[in-house]
């Protein structure tokens, strides 16, 4: 199977060590990682801000850049999201036919790094070892347009060490959304409030997400009240191991 790692720019630029765990886990899992050079933003910051014409490119570009890949493996369900539910909105709106046959062909193998280990890899137990207290907090896009549903607690519960808690009010959102915490930054705080409440509720040491986009926002709010509680992408909790810790 030939696997490609779609970084997404947001991580490739703020969060590098993510994409480098998921590459760690792939290789580990006995499989080889290839990392087109050519990638650049999936189109998603135009696309929810109404420059979709200005996203085009960027969509022509994806799919040159992925094609040819059997899996396209993303540590973002948001970027998943994208390009597997709007791509080809974008595509039938304003490009031509060949692109569309492209969107066609190549978004259907985009998947979200849990998707990908336990539907396609058919694995849970990746071999991590992560001795801290964790809450996971599933992300909008993840878990209401791609709905990964309990993969990644299938997965984090296959780790080796961890004691994993149940997170209040799990599926209510962060108050991130990209822009809109821009926008509407009264309300995207008393969400975040709400959100960081939940997790200290929880007494973890780590909470554990698969959108570094919303760890930021959520970590930001932690960080500002000195809570001590770190958070960790989900790709880097799987990709640790005894050898880690030692």
């Amino acid at each position: 199977m030939r696997i490609a790692l779609f970084i997404t720019c947001f991580n490739d630029t703020m969060f590098p060590e993510t994409g480098k765990a998921v590459v760690k886990l792939l290789e580990r899992l006995g499989h080889t990682v290839h990392f087109p050079q050519a990638q650049t933003c999936c189109g998603q910051i135009h696309f929810n801000t109404g420059y979709r014409p200005e996203a085009l490119p960027l969509v022509r570009r994806f799919t040159e850049a992925f094609a040819g890949y059997d899996a396209i493996v993303t540590p973002s369900g948001s970027c998943a999201g994208m390009v597997r539910e709007h791509h080809a909105t974008l595509a039938a709106q304003y490009g031509d036919a060949p692109l569309r046959t492209r969107v066609g062909e190549v978004a259907p193998r985009v998947h979200e790094l849990s998707e990908f280990l336990v539907d396609i890899l058919q694995v849970t137990d990746v071999g991590a070892y992560f001795p801290h207290r964790v809450t996971y907090h599933p992300t909008c896009h993840s878990l209401r347009m791609l709905r990964v549903g309990d993969r990644p607690l299938q997965l984090l519960r296959a780790v080796k060490g961890i004691d994993l808690v149940e997170l209040p009010q799990a599926d209510s959102c962060c108050g991130f959304g990209g822009t809109f915490a821009l926008k509407n930054p009264d309300v995207s705080n008393a969400m975040l409030a709400d959100k960081v409440r939940a997790v200290q509720d929880t007494g973890a040491e780590v909470v554990c997400a698969g959108d570094n986009s919303c760890l930021i926002h959520i970590g930001g709010g932690l960080g500002r009240l000195r809570t001590g509680v770190g958070t960790l992408h989900l790709a880097e909790i799987l990709a640790a191991s005894e050898g880690d810790a030692a």
